[in-house]
C-alpha cells in the first residue's frame, strides 16, 4: 500500500513537471534589405523652355513700287541671296540712264577746265565747279542703281519663308512696317529655358562645398524632351546663361543650340531640356519602397543595426532619380535598410535580415545614374 502510494506521488509530480514545460520562442521575422554604399552619379535637372529661330529675317522692300510678281514658295525653303519678290523696275531704269546720259557731257568739261587751267584761260572756281557737278551726276548714278537693284528683293538668310502678306500688283512703300514675309533659319535652332535664381545659387554653393563637381562630365551637352514625352535624338549645346535677371520671375535664361536637319523643331514648341547639374561623388540612392512616411509627412526608413534590431530614421531627401531617392542626411555607409517586410516589424524588434533580391524588378524601372526630374 505503501509503495502505490509512493508511485501515484511519482507520477503527480511528473505530471506536474510536465505541464510546466515553457514553449520554444517564436521566429524573428524575415525582412529584406540593402545595404548603403556611397557611389558616383551625375546630376541633371528639368527645365521647360521654348524653341526660337536661329536666325530671323523680316523681308520688307528698300523702294516704292508696284509688285510684279511673287518668285516664291510659301512655307519652302530658300536660300540666301534667292529673289523673292520683283518691284516694276521701269521707272527706276528711266532714272539711271538719264543719270547716266549727262555724265560723259560733265567728263569732257572738266578734262577741258583742267586743260586751259593750266594756261589759266578758266578760273579755279569755274573747275571746281565743275568738277562738283559731275561728282554729284556720278553719285546720282550709283544711287540710281542701288535703287533698280532694290526692285530685285532678295532673301538675306537661308532658311524656311512663311506666308506672303502682299500679292501681284500690290503697292508697296519703302520700308514699310508690313513685312511681306519671314524667313527663319531652323537648322540649327535656340531652345530658351529659365532657370531660377534661387537654383542657381544652389548649384553654386553645392560646387563650393565640393559637394557637386564637373570631372569627367561635359556639363555643356543638353538633352531634349518633346511635348509629348518623346526624347530628342539629337544633343545640343549650352550656349551662354543671361547676365541679367528678369524681375517678373526671378529667373535667368539658358540659351540652347540644338541641330534641327529635319524641321522635327519649330519655333514656339514647348519642350523640356534635360540640364546637366555636375557628379555627386558621394550618392546616397535608396529604393523608394524603402521610405515611408510620419503623421507630419517627413520621410523616414527602418535600418537593421548589428544586433539584429530595428531602428528608425529620419531622413532628408534630394530628390527622386529613377525609382530610387537621392538621400541627403539621415543614412551612412554600412546602413542596411529595410525595403521589403517593413510592415510586420517595428523600432526595436528583433529581425532576420536577408539581402534585398531585386532580379525581379521589370526592365527599364531601374535607376539610372541621372536624374530625369527634379
Amino acid at each position: 500500500m505503501k509503495n502505490l502510494f509512493i508511485l501515484c506521488l511519482l507520477i503527480a509530480v511528473s505530471g506536474v513537471s510536465c505541464s510546466r514545460t515553457q514553449a520554444p520562442p517564436p521566429l524573428a521575422p524575415e525582412v529584406a534589405t540593402v545595404t548603403v554604399a556611397r557611389q558616383q552619379v551625375l546630376l541633371t535637372t528639368e527645365l521647360p523652355g521654348r524653341t526660337s529661330p536661329y536666325l530671323i529675317a523680316e523681308i520688307r522692300p528698300q523702294v516704292n513700287g508696284l509688285i510684279q510678281k511673287r518668285l516664291f514658295t510659301e512655307g519652302a525653303d530658300v536660300q540666301a541671296g534667292q529673289e523673292l519678290y520683283q518691284i516694276d523696275p521701269a521707272p527706276f531704269q528711266a532714272a539711271l540712264d538719264n543719270a547716266q546720259a549727262s555724265l560723259p557731257a560733265l567728263r569732257l568739261r572738266v578734262d577741258r577746265y583742267k586743260e586751259a587751267l593750266v594756261d589759266k584761260a578758266v578760273s579755279q572756281q569755274d573747275f571746281d565747279d565743275a568738277d562738283a557737278a559731275l561728282k554729284q551726276t556720278e553719285a546720282a548714278v550709283d544711287t540710281a542703281r542701288i535703287n533698280l537693284n532694290y526692285t530685285h528683293i532678295v532673301s538675306p538668310i537661308s532658311g524656311r519663308i512663311g506666308a506672303s502678306t502682299v500679292t501681284d500688283g500690290a503697292i508697296v512703300t519703302a520700308y514699310q512696317p508690313t513685312v511681306l514675309a519671314t524667313i527663319q533659319q531652323l537648322d540649327p535652332i535656340y531652345v530658351d529655358v529659365p532657370q531660377s535664381t534661387s537654383e542657381m545659387l544652389r548649384l553654386e554653393r553645392l560646387f563650393n562645398e565640393g559637394r557637386l563637381n564637373r570631372n569627367g562630365t561635359n556639363v555643356n551637352q543638353v538633352q531634349l524632351i518633346l511635348g509629348d514625352g518623346t526624347k530628342y535624338p539629337l544633343e545640343g549645346t549650352l550656349q551662354f546663361r543671361d547676365v541679367s535677371v528678369d524681375p517678373t520671375t526671378a529667373s535667368v535664361t539658358l540659351r540652347m543650340v540644338f541641330p534641327n536637319p529635319n524641321g522635327v523643331l519649330l519655333p514656339g514648341m514647348f519642350v523640356r531640356a534635360v540640364v546637366k547639374e555636375g557628379v555627386n561623388d558621394q550618392a546616397i540612392l535608396i529604393p523608394q519602397q524603402a521610405v515611408s512616411r510620419d503623421t507630419k509627412g517627413n520621410p523616414m526608413a527602418l535600418i537593421v543595426n548589428a544586433a539584429g534590431q530595428v531602428e528608425q530614421r529620419l531622413l532628408g531627401l534630394d530628390r527622386a532619380i529613377g525609382d530610387q531617392w537621392l538621400v541627403s542626411a539621415g543614412l551612412a555607409p554600412g546602413d542596411r535598410v529595410i525595403t521589403e517586410g517593413m510592415l510586420k516589424v517595428r523600432p526595436g524588434a528583433v529581425v532576420k535580415a536577408v539581402p534585398f533580391d531585386d532580379s525581379q524588378k521589370q526592365p527599364g524601372n531601374t535607376a539610372q545614374p541621372a536624374s530625369t526630374s527634379k
